[in-house]
């Protein structure tokens, strides 16, 4: 977990994007429920405080306030005579996948696969990101193909995998979701059981138990 430091950063460089007029910032405001049907301008035109920076920091760190973030750190960090963890450590990875409209991908991964809408970037949306438990995928606007026309599939391209403990469970779940899978559920030589979804933009996305 990144230390306290890191995220008091995080949330004045949010304070300073909203004074410089960085419409980006629209979307992380949204994500503050009483802020939901805000247009980018309107955000903008908020005053935003930097305790209210430290809320969607919060939120977007898995917390329900600065206050309970605040705790969690400060109960992570090692006590005398540990060794401190690197601030280079990794800690996860977010895959980025390429759609050509952002707010309908994000509906997709929302309505068929399960997923939770954790922001949306832009009016329209340029950018955005969904996760399920522990999974999350970023969604950026392209505005032509990344691939040569049928690439991806003859190649059987993966764009992300996704792990998951009850990998039958999931895929009886997205067969009465009317998900397009790609590929049945499938024991691999490898040892693990994976199947495919390919979501309307093309990208295939392999859930592995």
């Amino acid at each position: 977990m990144p230390k306290l430091e890191t995220y008091k950063k995080q949330a004045k460089l949010l304070v300073r994007w909203h004074r410089d007029g960085n419409f980006s910032i629209g979307g992380r405001i949204r994500q503050l429920e009483r802020y939901r049907t805000l247009s980018d301008r309107e955000a903008l035109a908020l005053k935003f405080p930097l305790t209210e920076a430290q809320e969607i920091i919060a939120l977007e760190a898995g917390f329900a306030s600065w206050a309970e973030l605040k705790a969690s750190t400060e109960a992570a960090q090692p006590t005398s005579g540990q060794p401190e963890t690197r601030d280079t450590a990794v800690a996860s990875a977010k895959p980025v996948l390429y759609v050509a409209d952002v707010d309908a991908a994000a509906t997709f991964y929302r309505d068929q696969l399960g997923f939770h809408i954790d922001f949306l970037h832009g009016n329209p949306p340029f950018y955005g990101s969904v996760s399920r438990d522990g999974a999350t995928l970023h969604l950026k606007l392209v505005y032509e193909p990344v691939f040569v026309a049928g690439a991806a599939e003859r190649q059987e391209l993966i764009m992300a995998f996704v792990e998951t403990p009850n990998v039958r469970e999931l895929y009886a779940e997205y067969l009465a979701a009317d998900a397009k899978i790609v590929q049945k559920l499938t024991k691999q030589a490898w040892g693990g059981t994976d199947f495919i979804v390919r979501d309307p933009d093309g990208n295939a996305i392999a859930f592995v138990g």
